[in-house]
């Protein structure tokens, strides 16, 4: 299927690994002209030679940033000027009781997971409607929903795109821009699977041990009872950046293995 996307520009957040870098490859398969971004030259290169190399599309590049830095996004945005496709992907997670997230944490997670899809939309926003076309997906998660207990501030965040998200679509009334929001399920990434050895090295247990007992006790209601691939969360978001998905706007879209029981 042809998703229409040749030549369209798209940065992606957070995009030298896991659902950012999936996402990044994903759309430069379908001719996007990609921009990827990571905190350091060397994974920003990486990554896009990478792409590249996987694609055979040449229009990929790379900008550093650090979204924890205003300055930096700042910088970003005078570097790229305008997009056709923002996706707000980057974030930070960390399992930590709630008496000890402190007033620290809760802003920096705030600062990066949120207020960064919040500077870059209003950056890029009113160019996209200017244009005539334009999509921003925001990477949420069903933590948005089902809040987790071991990383409230973390699900704290997500809800918080989804408001952002879906009060951004009510702007686009009656044009080809459109604002949505993605829920990944558990996602294999690589900060997840780093998390998920180290659990398993501290268990003396498999991978795979600990793989089930996740599902079992902390996510027992997914219906697919396994991580999801970043390729799977990567193959909806390219649809909704594409102008196939132009009647989808204002949607939160589940893409985690029917975990979340109920309406969204």
């Amino acid at each position: 299927m042809d998703l229409q996307l040749n030549n369209k520009k798209a940065l992606i957040t957070g995009s030298t690994a896991g659902i950012g870098y999936a996402i990044a490859l994903q759309l430069a398969k379908e001719g996007a002209e990609v921009v990827l971004n990571g905190r350091t030259q060397q994974r920003v290169d990486q990554a896009v030679a990478q792409i590249k190399a996987d694609s055979g599309n040449d229009q990929i590049s790379g900008i550093v940033a650090d979204f924890s830095d205003a300055e930096s996004i700042k910088n970003l945005i005078g570097e790229l000027p305008e997009v056709d496709i923002l996706i707000n992907n980057v974030a930070i997670f960390e399992p930590k009781a709630f008496a000890d997230i402190t007033d620290e944490d809760w802003l920096r997670f705030y600062e990066i997971n949120v207020l960064s899809g919040i500077r870059l939309s209003r950056a890029y926003f009113g160019k996209m409607l200017a244009n005539g076309w334009g999509r921003i997906i925001f990477i949420s998660s069903e933590s948005a929903i089902q809040i987790p207990e071991e990383m409230i501030h973390y699900g704290m965040t997500k809800t918080a795109q989804l408001a952002v998200a879906r009060g951004l679509a009510e702007l686009t009334r009656g044009s080809a821009v459109t604002v949505n929001s993605v829920l990944p399920g558990p996602t294999l990434s690589e900060g997840v699977g780093g998390f998920i050895e180290n659990l398993a090295k501290d268990q003396s247990k498999t991978t795979t041990e600990v793989e089930a007992d996740f599902f079992k006790t902390i996510r027992p209601t997914s219906i697919i009872q396994r991580f999801l691939s970043t390729d799977e969360v990567a193959n909806m978001v390219t649809y909704l950046a594409s102008p196939l998905a132009s009647a989808t706007n204002g949607a939160a879209i589940r893409a985690e293995g029917g975990l979340l029981k109920g309406a969204v």
